[in-house]
């Protein structure tokens, strides 16, 4: 009695709600569902074979919607392809082309990028933040664990400004974008400008942002038209550029430069200790050559950034403590430096950010 009453309230179930359109299935699942009252299944086969007959009604009255894949795609930057050109031609200033990524043009700058990153994955990044505004006191195991907790608490506090990417392959060679309005087929780079930072609210060195705006950074354009960090935070995710085990992060002195990277990253504080910070490094970006640890190797050099350049004859393009043209020179640069005075494989210098980690 009931297996019949079951059996009524399943016919029910179907006539009510699988559409008109599947009438004859309604008549055969109806038959379907009378079948096992006159067979010799015991009541678990029963309710479980009735299980199977109500999943695929529900099925039927809910499909899945099928995915349109062309119209998922990314509509493509046109014209959609780029070229290589070698490293030695990229001497000229007229032969770069900075671009620019605001809040309107970000999601279009990171179709271009996806399409580019397998073919150019050594990624050279810099960043303009506000300075170092606070030194943390108290007693320290070591001067690593001090530096750290300076860059934790300023990178905790501060907001980051501008970020530059440069991507190569192997050779030192640079994407290029051809369009229908630029036809000089100029070597391309990034500039990604952010909106949080505001000097009438945040706490910020001085020296360093008078540097900053010396420099050309426009800080009321980056409030109006700059880029919402989190909506960058997302699109780097997906980028190809982080998570990935065949890009090649290329950095100089660049424990601030991962701070600012990761607190976008994650949306939230850096981890307490350096074994946090190295570990979440290492999820992300799993292979970073730091050219200021890599100086360690080299006979009679030293001095920042700019002084490498100038010693090692690599030319600026851009200007200088703009984190586009900062992350050019260091591209420039490393390729430079591995040329120079470097044979064979880089692995085992990889993973050291100077001032940091298991350097003492």
């Amino acid at each position: 009695m009931e297996d019949k009453s079951l059996c009524v309230c399943n016919v029910m179930f179907i006539y009510r709600h699988l559409p008109q359109k599947h009438i004859n299935l309604q008549l055969v699942l109806t038959l379907v569902f009378f079948l096992p009252l006159s067979s010799p299944l015991n009541n678990f086969s029963i309710s479980l074979f009735y299980g199977a007959v109500f999943s695929l009604s529900l099925f039927l009255h809910f499909p899945l919607k099928e995915v349109d894949r062309e119209k998922a795609k990314p509509p493509p930057i046109s014209p959609p392809y780029y070229l290589h050109h070698s490293f030695s031609e990229m001497s000229k200033a007229d032969s770069i082309q900075i671009r620019e990524v605001w809040n309107d043009n970000l999601e279009e700058e990171f179709e271009f990028i996806r399409l580019i990153v397998d073919d150019f994955p050594y990624v050279a990044m810099d960043t303009e933040f506000p300075g170092i505004v606070i030194r943390p006191v108290g007693n320290f195991k070591n001067t690593n664990d001090y530096h750290y907790q300076t860059l934790k608490d300023n990178v905790d506090m501060l907001k980051l400004i501008q970020l530059g990417l440069t991507f190569s392959d192997e050779q030192g060679n640079l994407p290029t974008f051809e369009s229908d309005t630029d036809t000089d087929n100029r070597h391309c780079i990034w500039q990604f400008n952010f909106r949080e930072f505001n000097m009438k609210d945040d706490v910020y060195a001085n020296d360093s942002v008078e540097l900053l705006r010396e420099s050309g950074i426009d800080f009321k354009k980056n409030n109006e038209k700059g880029i919402d960090v989190g909506r960058f935070g997302e699109l780097l995710m997906s980028s190809g550029i982080v998570l990935n085990d065949s890009v090649y992060w290329v950095t100089f002195h660049s424990g601030y430069d991962f701070g600012y990277l990761l607190k976008v990253l994650t949306c939230r504080s850096l981890p307490d200790t350096q074994t946090g910070f190295f570990n979440l490094i290492n999820m992300f970006s799993p292979t970073v050559y730091d050219i200021k640890h890599l100086m360690k190797f080299c006979n009679s050099l030293h001095g920042g950034l700019n002084k490498l350049a100038q010693l090692l004859e690599v030319e600026r393009i851009g200007i200088c403590h703009q984190a586009g043209s900062d992350s050019l020179l260091t591209s420039c640069t490393f390729r430079k430096l591995i040329e120079n005075f470097f044979s064979g494989s880089l692995e085992k210098y990889a993973g050291v950010l100077y001032g940091l980690g298991v350097e003492n």
